[in-house]
Parts: structure tokens; sequence; C-alpha cells
């Protein structure tokens, strides 16, 4: 006997409330009867309807993202944007994804490079901290500029592009997370600088900015950060925080790294000590095994930084009651007692017993050699080189502007140790011949790398200002900038304007070399123009205003003046216009054989200047090449056929090349 429409009703109502014997008995039924009715009732639903709750909030946070970026919601955290049509850099904002609570964050010293790779094309990638961007010398003084100079003078027909990515207060997280992208871009190099900030750069262990000491959570911390919909968690919590902490916005004082370390102490051997090693090698290991995976040549370095100058930061007594400031101070007993090997070690023990994790333990050093031997891979010991050249083997002030970055000679040091290790592994461009003799090269680099007075004024100043803050002294006696740097000229007072972010680095040459301009010291002004064009290569309008002055002195025939112009224009970009008056002026002392050679790469550049044709056939002329002289008057004649002189050379010409037939 089937039952009732009210007693199937009432058994599924009620499923979830009785057992089906209660059921049964409240209904006076047989129990399977009841149980049949439960068992239909309860049937497990089908596939898609768990399929479409598992994709219910996919499809969520796929359409916010997808809102998010069609909006172009927060920043852009691409690591490449394009700053030409034909050009990538660094995006200016990549750092946010590893700062959150720092307003301003780091860049990298805006090295371009080719979108599309050429088949002339030497590509080196940088990366690290403040170190290897080249603090205080930033963006002209790093040794990455070293090996760019002295690739493009030993491989003139090559186009070289030494790219840094380093940023300060950064660490082997960020050049974890920058290295597949680094990849993508097919180098045919990758140098490594990088250990100094382990503790206090972004998401270090110590650092103002860690999140986690686990590597797997601040690595998929990185991961989601790339996504819009974490942009707007981050800043959701952000202001919800404002509001329940403080009303005020605080102003941020002292240097970024002041700030990052946020005065912590970690002392020798302490888990933050040992976290901190972990994170690094971890990284690294990383690092090394996706760069050799993708068969790219790297150089890695050891760290140095400096021992006999720089007493500890924070002197915190060890397990073994051992103090960093009384280690210090044995270390220059026996220094003055000439006991250098002795001291050497107190010196690098009374580091390490600094519990203010500024300059790398001697363990980052040993874990670097150790990785290079795992992973095969090339190693400079810049440590060691920089021992070698200080006064007893110990490192001090002769090398280093502070603590830990190197002088603008250390900064060349460095640069040519990575230099001879890339020699003697052949990381050097394939399909070029080397015009200058190894043993000239360095020399040669040297006397023409590219930094201007600016450059040095703000590395002065830089290093003052660090030293007026926290840890070098007790922040309340800090000074103004004004009062620490004292400036006493146009350019010292636009130094200042550039480091307190009231004008940019671009802005602050160029107003420099305006002031030297309206001084009527060319040399000024073309010292500080070097620098702009080298910084920027690919910004038309900077050669544009340089060639403007060049013309302003051809015009009233100062040759000596603009060739001065003409010759730094040629040294960073040789283009149609330099190389044409250079090409001229050659010509007008009597080179014949260097205005030829100017003449033809001008024309190779721009073949229908009439004029450099006019000037080759000239040229040619007057080297006695006849028939090459008459081809090029011709070529003139057929541009234009009332080019001035052109008649009266083309008819000279004719005459002495039909008397040689």
């Amino acid at each position: 006997m089937g039952l009732s429409k009210s007693q199937i009703k009432y058994i599924q109502k009620n499923i979830n409330n009785y057992s089906a014997e209660k059921i049964a008995r409240d209904l006076n039924l047989p129990i399977d009867e009841v149980q049949k009715i439960i068992d239909i009732s309860v049937q497990k639903s089908p596939f898609y309807f768990y399929l479409i709750m598992v994709l219910i909030p996919i499809v969520f946070f796929v359409l916010i993202e997808l809102g998010l970026r069609i909006f172009d919601y927060g920043y852009n955290y691409d690591t490449w944007v394009n700053v030409t049509d034909d050009y990538l850099i660094l995006n200016p904002d990549v750092a946010r994804r590893y700062f959150t609570t720092v307003q301003n964050v780091p860049t990298s010293i805006e090295d371009t490079f080719l979108k599309e790779k050429s088949k002339n094309t030497f590509r080196v990638f940088v990366l690290g901290g403040s170190s290897a961007a080249g603090y205080p010398y930033m963006p002209m003084g790093s040794f990455s500029r070293y090996i760019r100079k002295r690739l493009e003078l030993v491989y003139p027909g090559t186009n070289i592009e030494v790219v840094n990515l380093s940023m300060s207060a950064t660490n082997t997280y960020t050049v974890r997370d920058l290295i597949p992208s680094v990849i993508e871009q097919k180098p045919d190099l990758i140098l490594i600088y990088s250990g100094h900030n382990e503790y206090y750069g972004a998401l270090g262990v110590g650092s103002l900015e860690s999140i986690s000491s686990s590597r797997e959570m601040v690595n998929l911390y990185l991961y989601l950060n790339k996504y819009k919909t974490t942009q707007l968690v981050k800043d959701f919590i952000q202001l919800i925080s404002a509001i329940f902490i403080s009303s005020e916005k605080e102003i941020p004082t002292g240097t970024l790294m002041a700030r990052m370390a946020e005065n912590k102490s970690i002392p020798l051997n302490s888990v933050e000590y040992n976290q901190g090693i972990e994170q690094f090698e971890g990284n690294m290991n990383e690092i090394l095994e996706l760069i050799t995976n993708a068969n790219i040549p790297v150089i890695i370095s050891t760290l140095t930084s400096n021992l006999k100058d720089q007493s500890p930061f924070i002197s915190a007594n060890n397990e073994n009651n051992l103090s960093a400031d009384n280690i210090y101070h044995d270390a220059n007993i026996e220094y003055t007692s000439n006991n250098f090997k002795k001291a050497d070690s107190l010196f690098r023990l009374a580091k390490d017993l600094d519990a203010l994790r500024f300059r790398a333990p001697e363990k980052i050093n040993s874990t670097i050699k150790k990785l290079a031997t795992k992973y095969n891979v090339a190693l400079i010991d810049s440590d060691s080189l920089f021992c070698s050249l200080s006064p007893n083997n110990i490192v001090g002030n002769n090398l280093m502007t502070d603590h830990l970055h190197p002088t603008l000679e250390g900064y060349h040091e460095i640069g040519n140790l990575f230099y001879e290790k890339m020699i003697g592994y052949n990381f050097l461009p394939k399909k070029s011949i080397q015009t200058i003799p190894i043993k000239e090269q360095d020399k040669l680099t040297r006397e023409q790398f590219v930094i201007s007075e600016f450059d040095f004024i703000v590395a002065d100043y830089r290093i003052k200002l660090l030293k007026n803050d926290w840890p070098f002294i007790d922040p309340t006696y800090k000074k103004s900038y004004y009062e620490i740097c004292n400036p006493t000229k146009k350019i010292d007072s636009l130094a200042i304007d550039f480091l307190s972010g009231k004008i940019n680095w671009s802005k602050g040459i160029e107003e420099s070399a305006a002031w030297y301009f309206y001084q009527k010291n060319l040399d000024g002004y073309l010292n500080q123009m070097k620098s702009l064009l080298y910084q920027y290569p690919i910004i038309v309008e900077n050669f544009l205003k340089l060639e403007d002055v060049a013309m302003r002195f051809l015009k009233i025939q100062d040759y000596k003046n603009a060739e001065k112009i003409l010759l730094i224009e040629y040294s960073i970009k040789p283009n149609s216009f330099s190389s044409k008056w250079l090409g001229q002026i050659e010509l007008n002392k009597g080179n014949i054989f260097q205005a030829i050679k100017f003449l033809e790469q001008s024309l190779t550049l721009n073949q229908s200047d009439t004029q450099t044709l006019y000037n080759l056939a000239g040229a040619y002329a007057m080297n006695e090449e006849f028939n090459k002289a008459l081809n090029k008057i011709e070529l003139v004649l057929q541009k234009d056929n009332n080019y001035p002189g052109a008649i009266d050379l083309f008819t000279q010409l004719k005459t002495i090349t039909n008397k040689t037939k």
C-alpha cells in the first residue's frame, strides 16, 4: 500500500529532526517504507551542482579582478613598462610589490633596453641592493656603469645593454621575484651582488615590511600581490587601520634603511639571525636554480664592508658574553700593535656581534661561496679584493663611504673584477672582435667613465645625511639639510632640492648645466650634459639641445668649442649630425683620413644629406681618390644641381679623371 502525500511530506519535513524509527512510530508505518522515502530525499546532488558551487567564488574573484583592471585600480605591478615604442624599463612602481608601509618606494637607476632584442645586442642584467645600485653615486656611479662603458669601448660595433635592476632596501626576495621576468628577456649574462639587506630589506625577517619568517608564506604573498584584488584588500586593511590606530598621518623621517630596520636588534646566533641566513640561502638556491636551468651565464659576488673604520652600531652580549664594542676595541689595539691578521679576525667578529645587521655577517659570504660551488657558477671575491687593496689588508674608509657602500674607486674595482671574470669565462660578445688590448681597457674605462659634478655633490650630501641619522647618531641631534650640506653655490642647492624630493635627477642635471652655461663655463655645462645623455641615451630631445649649442659655435666658426660638444655627443651615441660636423672640422684641420672616417659614417646614418656628400667628395679629392669623389659629387648634383660649388668641383674632377683614363 502506497504512502499518502501528507505522510511523504511529513517524512521529508522531519528527516533532519527525527530518526527513521520515531517517524515510523508517529505515522504508524513500517520502518522500511519510511527509510525508502528518506533515502530518495537525501540522494546526492549531481556533479554539476558541486562544480557550480566551486566555480561561483572563482568567477566572483575573476570578475572583481577584471573590473579592477578595466578601471585601472591602484598601481601597475608589471615588471616592465614601455618608455618608448621600442624600449622597456623596470617599472618604477614594481617596488610596491615589496613595500606596503613605505610611501616613496625606491626605484632602479632606470636603465633601458630594447623590447625586441636584436642580433647585435649583448645584454647584461645586474641585481642586488643599494651597493649594486651604486649608492651614494646613483644613478651614474655603479659598477654596472663601469662594465657598460668598458664593453662600449671594447666592442663599438655591438649594441651594449647593461641593465641594473638593483634597488635600495631590497634583498634576495626582490631578486627571486624579478628573476623569472629577467630570464624572459634573454640576457647573455646576469650579475648578482646581494646580501647586506637580508635582514632589514623589504620582507626580511627583521624588516618593518616583514610579513612572515616563512619563505613559503612570503613567496605566496608576492605571487598574490601581483593581482589588483590583493591591492584592494590591502588598501581596505590600511584604511581601517588608519581609522582605528591614528587620525593623524605621521610624516616619515630618517633614511629609508633606518626606518626599515625599526631599531631592531638581532644578536648573533639568535632565532632571527638564523632565519635571515636560511632566508638568504633558500632564496639564492631558487635564484641560481632558475638561472642555471635556463642556461644563462651568471656571476655572483661576495660582499665587502667597512671593518676598520666602522664601530658596531648595537653592542649586545651574546651567549658567550662577548661584546661587539669590546671586541672592536681589542681589534684596534691589535691593529696599532701591527698584529694585522689577528686584528682582521677581531674586526670581523665585531661586525658579526653587531646586533644591528646593516652589514652582512661572515656567514652570508660563506653561503655565497658554497652556493657557487653547488651550482658550478662563476664567483668573484669582492671581499678579498678590497682587503688586498687596503692598508694592511683590512678594509676601512680607504674604499668605503660609510659602513658598506664603496667609494667610486671601489665600484670601479668591483666592476673590473666582474669584467675580468667575464673574460676568464668568455662571457663576452661572441660575434665581435675586441678593439682595445686587455691591458689598456681598465685605465681607458676609468678615464672615460661618465659622472658629473652634480653627481659627486649629491653623493657627498647623501653620506652626510645618512650619518646625520640613526644609527650613526641619536636622532634628537639631527640637523637640517642646509645645516649639514652648507650649500655655497647654485649647483649645491639643486643637489639639496633633488635629495629632498623637490626635483628629479634630470631636472637637477639640466638646471646645473643651464647655470654653468649662463656663467659661460662650457666645460661645466658639458660635464653635466654628458651625464644626462649617458643616463638617457634614448631621449632625442637632450641630444638636440646639445646640437643647438654646437651650431651656435659652428656659425661663429669657433670650431674648438664646437668640437668639444660634438665629441661628447659622438662618444655617447654617434649620429649623422655629430659625425658630419666632426668630419668637416677634421677636414678644416687637414686631417683627411679622420675626416673621411667621420663623413663616411655620417653618410651611412643619413644618406640624403647633400652637405655630407659634398664634403666627402672634397675629402676624397684631397686624398686623391678622384673616382670616389666624382661619384659623390654626381650624387650631390642629382639631389641639387644648384648646390654651391658642386658644378665647379664636378668639372675639376671630370677633367682629372679623363686625364687618368
